[in-house]
């Protein structure tokens, strides 16, 4: 990872640096970091910025202390600095629990004993974890200015939470997303739930993923939101036809989605 300045209990962060918070107890779940990437433009002040929380945080950045590569998600913000079409977004990332990752991500069971407790995870994420960010920093919280997002299961667990807390999170960014968990529970899930009052939704898939079977669940999700009445602008799918499921194909698709969440 670059270079990460320590800033927890502080209210002013240097734009164009890292800073680290934490470690975090969570009930029930491993204790974590959460890495902050404050963009360097000042063209939108602090209380105004949107704000992006990554899943998997160990993968936000470079290489360097990732278990299967980076995203670069800072290199990502940098590039929306200064346009008058988007706003570039803090970027928050917030590390998974290790071998209870399945467990926080996934709001139902995968395997006995595996999987079910997202419920209780992101009952902290929301109600603790980003108000604790947004006071520390000066950011605004509420859906007009929050947004999550991942990869695999943290995909499932972006359109999940964004459903689940609509007061709280106002998009989601689904790359490659796992939606066959549960027995595809997600699908009755939404299909049940009426389109956020604030909600734009990023949804992406390579071919080859799964043999294929993936690109052709999340395309189905695509369909399931699309019949919901997105406006234009409100909702993106993105086939990847040659891509695998690494993040080499996620750090390469970021920017767009990026562009998309973030237009002004």
């Amino acid at each position: 990872m670059p270079r990460v300045t320590a800033t927890a209990d502080t209210s002013w962060a240097w734009p164009g640096q890292f800073h680290t918070l934490g470690p975090f107890d969570v009930p029930g779940f491993p204790s974590r970091h959460a890495h902050v990437y404050m963009p360097s433009g000042n063209d939108v002040p602090l209380h105004e910025r949107p704000v992006l929380y990554l899943f998997d945080g160990q993968n936000s950045w470079t290489d360097w202390g990732s278990y299967a590569g980076g995203w670069y998600a800072h290199e990502a913000a940098e590039k929306l600095v200064g346009s008058r079409t988007f706003r570039a977004p803090v970027v928050v990332g917030l590390e998974h629990g290790g071998d209870r990752r399945i467990d926080e991500l996934s709001p139902w069971e995968m395997t006995p004993g595996r999987g079910g407790h997202a419920e209780h995870f992101f009952d902290w994420v929301v109600h603790h974890f980003m108000p604790h960010v947004q006071r520390t920093f000066g950011l605004p919280g509420g859906a007009l200015h929050t947004v999550v997002g991942g990869s695999s299961m943290g995909g499932l667990a972006a359109l999940w939470s964004h459903y689940r807390y609509p007061h709280a999170i106002g998009g989601a960014i689904a790359m490659s997303p796992a939606f066959s968990v549960g027995g595809k529970a997600l699908f009755p899930f939404v299909d049940s739930r009426s389109k956020p009052l604030i909600s734009r939704v990023y949804l992406d898939c390579g071919g080859r993923e799964g043999g294929g079977s993936m690109l052709a669940v999340a395309e189905e999700m695509y369909r399931v939101l699309e019949r919901k009445g997105y406006p234009e602008g409100g909702l993106m799918w993105r086939p990847d036809p040659e891509a695998g499921h690494n993040e080499k194909a996620w750090r390469r698709r970021l920017p767009k989605a990026l562009r998309f969440m973030f237009r002004r």
